[in-house]
């Protein structure tokens, strides 16, 4: 079976992490979906919250029909190449928006790909429409009371709303 792993911190989990999600199921049998999880860091959504949102997402606005099962959520703290060793993926997926994603990419392709040349890294470029989306932002325009919902999910968008009052 072909596995590749798709590593973030989803916090919360936009429209563009689904949209490269979506392309790499097309690609791929399994995506295990790795949600980076930092002791040291204060996230929004804790990994049990992210977990059940990409699942929800995935169910309402992923298209994968009787697929459901081709995506599985797991916690890693370490390496990513490491963690994409454990799950038995073949291949690193990333998403790219702009050029400056592609400069950081290819360094980090370069030093994964040195540790673990067994697991490739393969870019999905994000569809126009979701190019300017990041988590980072999503989280700031929701703390200081803005609208998010043309950036993530449904249920993401319900989520968020819930968390920030």
């Amino acid at each position: 079976m072909s596995r590749a792993f798709y590593a973030g911190s989803f916090d919360p989990m936009t429209l563009g992490h689904l949209d490269v999600l979506i392309q790499a199921l097309r690609v791929f049998e399994h995506v295990v979906v790795g949600i980076g999880v930092h002791p040291g860091k204060q996230p929004m959504f804790d990994f049990e919250e992210r977990a059940a949102m990409i699942r929800e997402a995935l169910a309402r606005d992923g298209g994968l029909g009787e697929r459901q099962d081709a995506v599985s959520v797991v916690a890693f703290d370490g390496l990513v190449v490491e963690a994409a060793r454990e799950a038995g993926a073949v291949a690193l997926v990333r998403g790219l928006r702009d050029g400056t994603d592609l400069d950081y990419e290819m360094q980090m392709a370069g030093m994964n790909g040195a540790m673990r040349p067994e697991v490739v890294t393969l870019f999905f470029p994000a569809s126009p429409a979701v190019r300017p989306i990041t988590a980072t932002l999503v989280r700031q325009i929701a703390k200081m009371g803005g609208d998010v919902s043309r950036f993530v999910p449904e249920n993401v968008a319900q989520a968020i709303r819930n968390k920030v009052g």
